[in-house]
């Protein structure tokens, strides 16, 4: 995969939760890494046919491995305006040279 096809950048996040003195429930959000990622929707190809078992990812994510960070599943994307929980996380091909992560959308309420 060559640099040609990474063409969003997107932020890499971790959102946590903390108490305030008056005992209101305060979302932070702290930046883990922003990187070059090429993103691909979900469609029928055989691709995402493949990946039944993961029905409710609407994305796909592929970026170079971080050094010094591990992606797990409680991290969320941040792709513009949009927000993507991170669902799974696979080591391309075992080089620990790209990961690829398929993520759900998350919407606001109200």
């Amino acid at each position: 995969m060559g640099l040609s096809r990474m063409d969003r950048f997107i932020k890499i996040v971790r959102e946590d939760h903390i108490i305030d003195s008056e005992g209101f429930n305060l979302p932070t959000v702290e930046v883990l890494a922003e990187v070059r990622a090429y993103r691909e929707g979900r469609h029928g190809s055989r691709k995402w046919a493949n990946r039944a078992a993961f029905s409710d990812a609407t994305d796909l994510y592929q970026f170079r491995v971080i050094p010094n960070l591990e992606i797990k599943t409680d991290m969320l994307i941040y792709d513009g305006d949009s927000h993507f929980k991170i669902t799974s996380v696979e080591n391309i091909k075992g080089r620990n040279m790209y990961v690829e992560c398929l993520v759900k959308e998350v919407k606001p309420h109200g």
